[in-house]
């Protein structure tokens, strides 16, 4: 069982950015020196709900600040981005952190991003394949040439090299083969997308145990039809994205998240903007934090750890990225993430 955070840099009410994001490299630092495996880090652009729009650039600060965690993206948004460029980021990430850096990309929304950076609308409906497979081979072969509908270049060299031997890097990272690339899934398309190049998934904090079942056995299937080997196919490390609020009374953590994360749902959340004015419902925030309490490890550390447990039998998931800043306090997420280390972790192992 691997148990990383999942970082948001969310703008609570009455907060600046400058607070939120000082909160989140510090939950960063302290889940590393709280033994927990990863961090995984958000990238949004115009709202609240999330103000750091560079997840790869978080990324680059906070493997300069740790030495052990590992350090991924969750997801860096590739509409928004040329897969090459994308690339080469991850590649000097790779290559630079001994092997400690991990690309999630996205397909993201239907938002006003998509007009500000230039993709447009066709980039989020019908792009995302095409950009995944530019970037999977940049980070894989030696030179690449493109001729598809969105991108043509003619073969270039790739530098750096995101597969060659890493240099100072332990042993378990020195012979990997460039950076982990892991795609969010949504939808039995991107399911099937990810698996086609054998890409472990990132499932998002909505679903629930059987809906991410039901996806990795998709996963599975079309993994298995693509022609990836028996061990390719079992050994796939998919994420479960969640929420992780810890203290000892039964009802204390999920009173905690009731009282401060709707309101900053109902900002970060409302401030969304579609680029072609297509109507949205949004989720009653306190419905959705109520959801959220009752699917994942919120509560007294067994219960943090049964729920954990219970995620894994279930769908065969057992890497966890978990929202540790829901009570939008400095001093109470380094708090969560401290018992999430220490007092959950242990229960697990």
């Amino acid at each position: 069982m691997r148990i990383g955070t999942f970082v948001l840099a969310a703008q609570f009410p009455g907060q600046g950015p400058g607070e939120a994001l000082h909160r989140a490299v510090r939950s960063a630092e302290a889940a590393e020196e709280c033994g927990l495996d990863s961090v995984w880090l958000a990238e949004h652009h115009f709202v609240p709900y999330g103000v750091c729009p560079s997840a790869a650039t978080l990324a680059a600060l906070l493997l300069g600040r740790t030495r052990r965690i590992r350090v991924g993206t969750a997801v860096s948004v590739l509409p928004n981005h040329h897969p090459v460029a994308l690339g080469e980021q991850a590649a000097l990430l790779h290559l630079t952190s001994g092997g400690r850096f991990s690309l999630g990309v996205g397909r993201g929304g239907p938002w006003v991003d998509l007009e500000v950076f230039g993709g447009g609308l066709d980039a989020y409906e019908n792009g995302f394949p095409e950009a995944l497979e530019l970037l999977v081979d940049w980070l894989r072969k030696p030179r690449v040439a493109a001729s598809g509908e969105r991108y043509g270049f003619r073969e270039v060299a790739v530098v750096p090299r995101a597969d060659e031997v890493l240099v100072g890097a332990d042993d378990g990272a020195a012979g990997a083969p460039g950076p982990e690339v892991v795609v969010a899934c949504t939808s039995p398309r991107s399911v099937r997308l990810a698996a086609l190049r054998a890409l472990p998934m990132l499932l998002g904090m909505h679903c629930g145990d059987e809906e991410k079942a039901e996806m990795v056995a998709l996963w599975r299937t079309a993994a298995r039809e693509a022609g990836h080997p028996w061990e390719v196919v079992e050994g796939a490390a998919h994420v479960s994205a969640g929420v992780a609020q810890i203290a000892d009374g039964p009802g204390d953590a999920a009173e905690t998240l009731v009282k401060t994360m709707p309101g900053w749902l109902r900002e970060g959340l409302g401030a969304h903007v579609t680029v072609d004015g297509r109507q949205r419902v949004m989720r009653d925030p306190v419905a959705y934090t109520e959801l959220l309490c009752g699917l994942h490890p919120v509560g007294p550390p067994r219960l943090a750890a049964d729920r954990l447990a219970a995620t894994a039998e279930r769908t065969g998931i057992t890497r966890f990225a978990l929202l540790v800043e829901g009570s939008g306090d400095l001093a109470a997420t380094e708090e969560n993430v401290r018992r999430l280390g220490q007092d959950v972790v242990p229960l697990l192992t």
